[in-house]
């Protein structure tokens, strides 16, 4: 299940994975969203709204989660605030659903606010 997120600064293409969560994800699109950013990672509010299924505590550079507390999906592309070291940890458990195939590097150009927009490709 391929998809792209575009932002006014550029675009990355990412693959979802068969979780539960990640087909919910992706009937759901496309979503319009506003991002907002935690240290190297860019999240985003999405109209799903599933629980913990292999919720991890942290991630891999690329990742692409759901964090279910906030509804929201999120790019992780290095360390956060609570991250330990090298380690890329969100601030609380997230379903990864997929893996970002593109260049992580647009979402260093990513400020709170932009719009965005994530489409089946």
């Amino acid at each position: 299940m391929k998809i792209r997120i575009t932002f006014p600064v550029g675009s990355v293409e990412g693959e979802l994975n068969d979780s539960e969560t990640a087909k919910a994800i992706y009937e759901s699109l496309p979503i319009k969203a506003r991002a907002n950013t935690w240290g190297k990672e860019v999240y985003f509010g999405i109209p799903v709204f599933k629980d913990e299924e292999n919720a991890v505590s942290t991630v891999n550079k690329g990742d692409i989660g759901y964090w279910p507390p906030g509804h929201a999906l999120c790019l992780f592309f290095g360390p956060t605030p609570i991250s330990k070291g090298n380690e890329i940890r969100p601030a609380s458990p997230v379903n990864i659903v997929g893996k970002i195939t593109g260049n992580l590097d647009i979402l260093e150009k990513v400020d709170d606010g932009m719009d965005i927009l994530i489409e089946k490709v």
